[in-house]
């Protein structure tokens, strides 16, 4: 085996490279709570219409944000759209 020696400080740079690499990581690993949907990405998720959509928001069967004319909604909050509407498969 091959040892390397570095200098103090080309390992104090490389450990902040690792630190700066795993925060990447961290943040591409959002829980799903933290991760927003426009309303194209939910119809799309969804396979619903524009119309879909407006009724489910408007009989409160799904939670969301709106900023202007944009809307957003939680993935946690399809998610639990999900399981609320879980049907479990019936054993014969």
């Amino acid at each position: 085996m091959e040892a390397i020696i570095l200098s103090a400080q080309q390992y104090t740079d490389l450990v902040n490279r690792l630190d700066e690499l795993n925060n990447q990581l961290k943040e591409k690993q959002k829980k799903p709570e933290d991760i927003f949907l426009d309303n194209q990405e939910f119809l799309q998720l969804m396979h619903i219409s524009k119309r879909t959509a407006q009724t489910w928001r408007d009989t409160g069967v799904i939670s969301y944000s709106q900023i202007g004319s944009k809307i957003y909604y939680r993935m946690s909050d399809v998610q639990q759209l999900l399981d609320k509407n879980y049907k479990e498969a019936v054993k014969n």
